[in-house]
C-alpha cells in the first residue's frame, strides 16, 4: 500500500467521526442539548487520531518528501492544505472551550458548540477532498518506489512511537462507534 493509499484510507476513518458530529451539532440544533460525553469523544478522536497521527503523517514526512522532489510547501494546494490543518485545531480548541460551559446550559456556548462542530465537519470534509484529489495524486506522480517505501516507514514509525501501540486500532474502533450512533 502507498502512503497516499494509507492516508486515503484513515481519511475515511475520518469522514465517518465527521458524520457522527455532523448529526450531533444537527441534534443541537433541534433540541438546544449537547450530547457532553459523546463531543468529548470527538474532541479526543479529532485531537489525536486527526491531529496527532494523520495530520502528523501529512505534515512531518509527506510534505516535506513532496518538497524534497521539488513541490515547495509554499506552493499553493500544500499551503492551504496547512492552513487547514490549523483552521481545524481551532475549530476543535473552540468546541473543547465551549463544552464546560455548554454543559452547564449556557446558551452562548451551546451555541457555539453547535456552530464550529457544523464548520469543523464543512472545512474537514473539503479537506480531505482536497487532499484526495488534487495533493495526493500530486505526490504519487512525484514519488519514486523507495519514497512510497520511506514514507510507509515513517508512518509505522508515527503510529507505533507516537501515537503507541494498539492506539491507531483504539480510535478506529471509536470512528466506528462514534460514525454508527
Amino acid at each position: 500500500m502507498t502512503a497516499t493509499e494509507v492516508l486515503k484510507k484513515e481519511h475515511k476513518i475520518v469522514l465517518l467521526v465527521l458524520n457522527g458530529a455532523e448529526r450531533e451539532a444537527k441534534s443541537i440544533q433541534d433540541t438546544n442539548k449537547v450530547n457532553v460525553e459523546k463531543i468529548s469523544q470527538m474532541i479526543d478522536f479529532f485531537r489525536n487520531f486527526t491531529d496527532k497521527c494523520h495530520h502528523a503523517k501529512e505534515e512531518k514526512y509527506l510534505i516535506p518528501k513532496m518538497g524534497e522532489r521539488g513541490i515547495s510547501s509554499e506552493s499553493k494546494p500544500i499551503a492551504f492544505v496547512l492552513k487547514e490543518h490549523i483552521k481545524g485545531r481551532e475549530k476543535v480548541k473552540a468546541i473543547a472551550e465551549a463544552l464546560p460551559k455548554a454543559k452547564k446550559g449556557d446558551s452562548s456556548a451551546i451555541k457555539s458548540v453547535k456552530d464550529n462542530l457544523f464548520t469543523y465537519v464543512r472545512l474537514l470534509r473539503g479537506h480531505i477532498d482536497r487532499e484526495d484529489n488534487i495533493l495526493f495524486p500530486m505526490a504519487d506522480r512525484i514519488f519514486i518506489p523507495e519514497d512510497q517505501e520511506a514514507l510507509g516507514e515513517a508512518f509505522e514509525k508515527v503510529e507505533a512511537e507516537e501515537m503507541g501501540e494498539g492506539v491507531h486500532e483504539k480510535y478506529h474502533k471509536l470512528a466506528h462507534e462514534l460514525g454508527e450512533s
